[in-house]
């Protein structure tokens, strides 16, 4: 019983933390690309692709509408 208990608490921490604009996105760093002090990503779910300053991957999806 406190298994089944633990299991349904974990999946809903896992949906109340999970970030969902970015949720089907795969950044992937690509350091040649790097312009100045931006970082490159490109997504290898969606394609899309960005520039950030704190090193870290975007927390948007860069996807097109035109795509969605």
């Amino acid at each position: 019983m406190l298994i089944i208990i633990g299991l349904i608490l974990a999946f809903v921490l896992v949906l109340i933390f999970s970030n969902r604009r970015t949720r089907n996105c795969r950044w992937r760093e690509d350091r040649a690309q790097d312009v100045g002090g931006a970082r490159y990503y490109r997504c290898m779910a969606c394609g899309g692709e960005a520039f950030t300053t704190n090193g870290k991957p975007p927390l948007d999806c860069q996807r097109k509408p035109s795509e969605m």
